[in-house]
């Protein structure tokens, strides 16, 4: 169910362009939403979109992924097994703005008189690049450039260049570059005016996070340190200056807490650029001394400026290009103006900004964008994110697997905890411990567990990376198919049941049998009985090392099996549909249609008692589960499921959209299924959701690449095996889809005269398209005419 306007940024201010976006003018309107839109990050350093001076600026947030502060989490009433300690992500001195003043007036942008004003996100360049004409109150006319980019190549580096040219008169000129703690400073309350009230915002403390441990100052060079005050983590930041004018300046700085500072002063000349770059370097340890992350910044600044900023650009040019080379889809509509690619574009390349140099880290909710769900992750990254990775940057989703082994001595701990066996993965967090108190939408969805599982086989079946399994895959596959035979038993029908449970849709909670649930469960066991067996035939070795690191027990491996085998699946015959769950059918249907459009979402204006005894879907449940686990079902079976549940879907998280658009395509409804996928594409940049403020939804974003995958060009990629069942909409002209499988480069271009599937890269290799098995060689594409396959609706 779609229901809410799209606010589309006007296109005279921000015109439509295939690799850019662009700003014409400053408009305080969309001030909010361009802070969250033109924002750059590595995946390990993320800085929002905010103007290079500072100000105005509505949200400024400079984050590191797994920096984090935690405090008390006080439970009104004591249960055990609760979380007591809370995580959220710091927003850590922002070492991005540059105050300027010039015949001592300052230069605030949405007071001063400009023109020729324009701001450009180049997602080819990975940069933002601003340019503008101030006009000073006293008829002085100044040129300003400045170009801004967080290093794809040196993660810990920001680097910006800024550049001041009279025009027509000398005058005093200042440039104060700042280093801002935002985090500890009092800050305007949220443009949204949603306050405290909307569980999804970031934690707001009351006690100071960043406590200044050293300092050095030398010349244009500042070096600071600081450590949490409860998680007692340590940051180093290092700002340094190259300043370019062929005439005297002077120099000041000074160091504070929460202010520190470098002054360039000038008399500037008329026609004569001031050019002050700027680096930035950022350092986070658990346990390293001050001084060695004083030294860390420093090291990262004597190469920053050693190489010079146009070296930067190269590098950052060399590293997108490395993205794009992989993930640029193209897509070509009969009536667009443009949007639809440069949408697309803006998605995935706010994918790559949050995942590229994300080693060591999930990927938080909102990147690292914005503070909103405290910088935690979910099941988002297994689900959502991944699919894109694997057949994109299959590099980037070993390292985030990979994070999720190295919590796995946390993930066994929360599983004593809730009494069982195994390992239960928390459903949200930052350092491997459960950090949501609200057990009923959180800890319940024993379901992650299957997802880190779904996502282990899907990057091995993509990749055909088994070395993983052995190293690290395998053990957490035993952990987590012990968790499930702990928590589910053999009924009296026969049947494996799992009670007590949460799946996806969180306005359902605590039910037995979920559907989702069990599917996931029973994938779980069946692939950790398979992985465990292949090891033992295959990889004796690596089955010895295994069997030492978890105990293995020879029968396990057998009550996985039997356990999968008799999983009980709801179905209900005379619906013809799954039930989500075993009561969820006998409940009230919620009145969607008299809903007032003001009480969306749901959550933030019913108490929860009152959603749970309804029907009624905040995201996609079973229908997830048909599009993850398609061959579990009949084509029967997924319309009716897909008929069923979508006008029960309220459309609350925007991780529902693009299913919901994948198996509209799937069944034929064109219409539907562009609707949803334009929800999912226009998300943020048409503030759907009326929440950008607080940052990009990253999984929203790379699960657009999904629906064109999945949906539209009809890929399925069940047990490690590629078939594609076209369905390219009619008024699509042009769908061009780049595919990494097995080292192999793919590439499916579709029109509506004929496909084309070609070998760019590697060995020849199958695949089945419209139910025919093909062999690309390379040299060799497969080229179907459209008269060579039936033609229909979703089809044509």
């Amino acid at each position: 169910m779609l229901r809410r306007d799209m606010a589309v940024l006007p296109e005279h201010i921000y015109p439509r362009d295939p690799w850019r976006l662009v700003e014409r003018a400053y408009d305080e309107r969309f001030a909010d939403r361009a802070e969250t839109i033109f924002s750059l990050g590595n995946g390990y350093l993320g800085v929002r979109g905010i103007q290079d001076e500072g100000r105005p600026s509505l949200g400024p947030g400079t984050f590191i992924n797994g920096f984090y502060e935690t405090w008390p989490m006080v439970q009104p009433e004591p249960v055990y097994g609760l979380p007591s300690v809370g995580q959220t992500m710091v927003n850590v001195p922002d070492a991005a703005p540059l105050a300027l003043y010039v015949d001592d007036e300052p230069f605030l942008l949405s007071a001063a008189r400009i023109r020729d004003y324009s701001r450009v996100l180049d997602m080819r360049t990975g940069t933002l690049v601003r340019e503008l004409v101030w006009s000073t109150p006293s008829g002085k006319h100044v040129h300003l450039r400045s170009q801004r980019l967080i290093s794809w190549e040196h993660r810990h580096l920001l680097a910006l260049r800024y550049e001041i040219t009279l025009l027509n008169h000398p005058a005093p000129v200042v440039v104060s570059s700042l280093l801002l703690n935002h985090q500890d400073r009092p800050q305007p309350a949220p443009a949204h005016g949603r306050g405290l009230l909307d569980p999804r915002l970031g934690k707001v403390f009351t006690h100071r996070v960043l406590n200044l441990e050293r300092h050095r100052e030398e010349g244009a060079r500042l070096l600071l340190s600081y450590r949490t005050s409860r998680s007692r983590l340590s940051l180093g930041v290092g700002v340094d200056h190259v300043i370019d004018l062929p005439y005297e300046y002077r120099l000041s700085s000074a160091v504070e807490a929460d202010r520190s500072e470098v002054v360039v002063e000038a008399d500037a000349r008329p026609g004569v650029p001031l050019r002050i770059t700027k680096f930035a370097a950022y350092h986070t340890a658990a346990e390293s001394p001050s001084e060695e992350l004083i030294e860390r910044c420093a090291r990262t600044l004597d190469h920053a400026k050693r190489d010079g900023f146009e070296a930067l650009l190269a590098t950052q040019q060399a590293q997108v290009d490395r993205f794009w080379e992989r993930a640029d889809v193209q897509v070509e509509a009969r009536r667009d103006s443009g949007q639809l690619q440069q949408a697309l574009r803006w998605n995935l390349f706010q994918v790559g900004q949050a995942t590229w140099r994300a080693e060591g880290t999930g990927v938080p909710a909102k990147g690292l964008t914005g503070q909103a769900y405290d910088g935690h992750y979910f099941w988002d990254t297994e689900i959502y994110l991944l699919p894109f990775l694997c057949y994109t940057q299959p590099r980037i989703v070993r390292n985030l697997l990979r994070f999720r082994y190295a919590q796995l001595p946390q993930a066994r701990a929360r599983a004593r905890v809730l009494d069982l066996e195994g390992a239960t993965y928390p459903w949200r967090t930052i350092n491997g411990e459960e950090a949501s108190s609200y057990y009923q939408a959180a800890t319940a969805q024993f379901h992650i567990n299957g997802d880190i599982a779904y996502a282990i086989r899907r990057y091995v079946d993509v990749r055909g990376d088994v070395g993983f399994l052995a190293e690290a895959g395998a053990e957490m596959l035993v952990e987590t198919a012990r968790s499930w035979a702990d928590l589910g038993f053999l009924g009296e029908d026969g049947r494996f049941h799992i009670h007590g449970v949460t799946g996806p849709d969180e306005y359902t909670t605590v039910v037995n049998d979920n559907t989702y649930t069990n599917l996931v469960a029973q994938l779980n066991m069946q692939y950790a009985a398979s992985v465990v067996e292949s090891l033992r035939k295959d990889r004796p070795q690596d089955y010895v090392t295994l069997v030492d690191r978890t105990h293995l027990r020879e029968s396990e491996v057998e009550t996985w099996r039997s356990a999968a085998d008799a999983m009980a699946v709801p179905y209900d015959v005379e619906r013809g549909v799954h039930p989500q769950d075993d009561v969820f059918l006998s409940r009230q249907r919620w009145d969607l249609a008299s809903t007032p459009a003001e009480n969306f979402p749901l959550l933030l204006h019913y108490h929860p008692l009152v959603i749970y005894r309804y029907q009624i879907i905040k995201q996609a449940d079973v229908v997830l589960a048909m599009f993850l686990l398609g061959d579990q079902f009949t084509a029967e079976q997924r319309k009716r499921n897909y008929d069923y549940y979508e006008p029960l879907t309220t459309g609350d998280s925007s991780l529902s959209a693009s299913v919901h658009a994948i198996m509209a395509a799937e069944t034929g409804e064109e219409e539907a299924a562009l609707d949803y996928f334009r929800y999912a594409l226009m998300i943020d940049l048409a503030d759907v959701a009326g929440d950008v403020s607080d940052g990009v939804h990253i999984a929203c974003a790379a699960s657009t690449w999904m629906t064109l995958a999945y949906g539209f060009a009809g890929m399925q990629d069940f047990h490690g095996k590629l078939s594609f069942d076209p369905r390219l909409p009619t008024g699509w002209t042009r769908l061009s889809l780049p595919l990494r499988f097995h080292d192999r480069q793919l590439r499916v271009d579709l029109t509506h005269e004929g496909e084309t599937y070609s070998l760019v890269e590697g060995e020849p290799v199958e695949l089945t398209i419209r139910g025919r098995r093909h062999v690309l060689a390379p040299g060799c594409p497969v080229v179907i005419p459209t008269t060579a396959h039936r033609v229909g609706t979703a089809a044509s």
